[in-house]
């Protein structure tokens, strides 16, 4: 069950991570958001809060091992 919730972590901040660097990158080239208010600062920290969750499920996994 550790090892599950682990690789669940991995997986929701991998997406998170691909959503915001999505809005981030389509608000900065003027495409548009895909979110009505685009903040690029909301796009950062969101961005840097899920590389830190997925740092530490990886973690976690290496230790679980």
């Amino acid at each position: 069950m550790p090892r599950l919730l682990c690789l669940g972590g991995l997986v929701v901040a991998g997406l998170v991570f691909l959503l915001f660097l999505l809005n981030f990158v389509m608000s900065m080239a003027g495409m548009g958001a895909i979110f009505r208010y685009p903040s690029l600062l909301m796009d950062i920290s969101f961005m840097l809060c899920s590389a830190i969750l997925g740092y530490l499920s990886w973690m976690s996994l290496k230790e679980l091992r």
